[in-house]
């Protein structure tokens, strides 16, 4: 990547500092090569098997690339998962800008971002991710009683895009709420818990702490069917790495089905461990439904890109087919 991308890039992030921010706040980086494998009788990576690094946020769409390495299922489907966890976005940004991760976990509007920047980073699935519009105030029952409340979350962000997308199904838009920007995470629960605003979007573990003091979810990205949670590689990864990507989503489908086939007490405190859950909360914690990896909707990243238009973070034309990958899944 050449040094004035980068530079521009930087400049871009000015704005959108926060641009993955459901990590703001969590444990510090980890790499998850350090993490134990649950069987110790695997060996290392036969010479042949490919090293796939990924730079991931400790978020739940992280989980299965975990697992899979923990089950030394990587090493079954001839891949190595080298799993870096970093902090916060920008530190993976750097890690990725350095050359020290091939593949990061982002999302719509930051492949906009990156894109807008002349890095050629391209899609190549979804993942499970989630955000949740949390409220305290009893007066707030549907996402259309936010018309002139005050919503906490951070500006040109996939935050901002998930909030205005809800607005929209619940036929308002950005201009009937007023925004509180607050991008850290923890900040936002807090203010929220305290009266100080009408509602906030989170990520978890906060969205269970925040129900755990009596805090209601008025949407999610789930139950609004939007899913701005993407894994991108540059295409120059791509074409060096093709089929090691390949056997790495092997790996991820295989560890979804270990999810589906075991009892959540087998691996819920890697879970808790990763993503930072309170022990206190344990038996509060609700798993995701993991699915087998599959590429993102063209028209998901299409309305994404129009917002990134509207916002000024995407002035190049570029289509949702540009930026979506068929390494592993057909456009």
């Amino acid at each position: 990547m050449k040094t004035k991308n980068w530079k521009h890039l930087m400049k871009l992030f000015v704005l959108t500092a926060a641009v993955s921010v459901v990590a703001a706040g969590c444990g510090s980086p980890n790499n998850a090569g350090n993490a134990k494998q649950a069987n110790s009788g695997n060996t290392a990576a036969p010479a042949e098997a490919v090293t796939i690094s990924l730079g991931l946020l400790p978020s739940i769409d992280a989980i299965p690339f975990i697992i899979a390495h923990e089950q030394g299922f990587d090493k079954q489907h001839h891949v190595n998962l080298d799993i870096q966890t970093f902090k916060s976005a920008k530190d993976r940004d750097v890690a990725f800008q350095a050359g020290k991760v091939d593949g990061l976990s982002a999302d719509l509007v930051a492949i906009s971002i990156y894109n807008e920047a002349g890095l050629d980073v391209k899609i190549t699935s979804t993942t499970t991710g989630e955000f949740d519009l949390l409220t305290g105030n009893d007066e707030v029952k549907e996402v259309k009683d936010l018309k002139g409340k005050t919503v906490i979350l951070s500006k040109n962000t996939s935050t901002q895009y998930t909030v205005a997308m809800m607005l929209k199904q619940a036929g308002l838009t950005e201009d009937d709420i007023t925004v509180t920007e607050v991008p850290q995470i923890p900040t936002r629960l807090e203010l929220l818990k305290n009266n100080k605003a009408d509602a906030a979007v989170l990520p978890e573990p906060f969205v269970t702490m925040g129900r755990s003091a009596g805090l209601r979810v008025l949407s999610s990205t789930h139950s609004a069917g939007i899913n701005p949670f993407v894994l991108a590689f540059p295409q120059s990864a791509i074409d060096a790495k093709g089929q090691g990507i390949r056997d790495m989503y092997a790996a991820y489908d295989e560890a979804v089905n270990y999810m589906k086939t075991h009892d959540q007490s087998e691996y819920i405190d890697l879970i808790i461990k990763e993503v930072g859950y309170p022990d206190t909360l344990k038996n509060e914690i609700k798993v995701p439904e993991y699915l087998p990896a599959n590429q993102v909707d063209v028209k998901e990243v299409e309305a994404a890109f129009v917002w990134a238009r509207e916002k000024g973070l995407l002035t190049k034309e570029l289509s949702a087919e540009e930026v979506i990958s068929d390494v592993q899944f057909k456009k």
